[in-house]
């Protein structure tokens, strides 16, 4: 199980475009801008094998549900080889999103272009966009990690959301999420 940490893209950087292929809903082709929310947009690099995922889930799809509501656009992408990690598919993310829950987009990032775009390096890692599109947050769920006895709280999200929401200034000191890594093309 390797421990990527996030590339830790710049604050203020404006949300990357994109139109690629959901698996969770109908498989229709979505945007950043039909995502977005009126509050903020999160998106969420994941995939379905990733153990680091598996740890978090649950708590990443309460939440999406706890902050839908509230105007907060949420997404979820996968960019890893399929060809190379057959258990990443489209047809498995399909079923990954079912079994657990998604009320939300589970896009395939098939070019792996999205994923360069956003400077993402593991899963999951955590982007999260105020209403103009600006970058307020990138790392951790919490400090929670297979095998180290601390509870998942989603405590440095959640925050980092809160101060969305709410209009708020969002805490500059972020930590860097840790996962495996995106498993790139060769």
């Amino acid at each position: 199980m390797s421990r990527t940490p996030s590339n830790m893209l710049e604050l203020e950087t404006i949300a990357p475009e994109f139109y690629i292929k959901d698996t969770a809903i109908d498989n229709a082709y979505f945007s950043f801008a039909d995502i977005k929310g009126e509050k903020g947009t999160l998106v969420m690099f994941i995939c379905n094998h990733c153990p680091f995922v598996h740890h978090v889930i649950d708590e990443v799809v309460r939440i999406a549900n706890d902050y839908r509501v509230q105007g907060l656009g949420v997404l979820a992408i996968s960019s890893n080889d399929v060809i190379n990690f057959p258990q990443d598919s489209p047809e498995l993310m399909t079923e990954f999103a079912f079994e657990n829950n998604f009320e939300f987009p589970y896009l395939y990032d098939e070019s792996q272009e999205v994923a360069k775009a956003y400077d993402a390096a593991c899963t999951p890692d955590f982007f999260l966009f105020d209403r103009q599109n600006k970058l307020v947050y990138r790392g951790q769920l919490d400090d929670s990690r297979p095998g180290n006895g601390i509870p998942l709280s989603g405590n440095d999200l959640r925050g980092a959301i809160d101060s969305v929401v709410y209009n708020r200034i969002s805490n500059p000191n972020q930590k860097p999420s840790i996962g495996c890594n995106i498993k790139w093309k060769k």
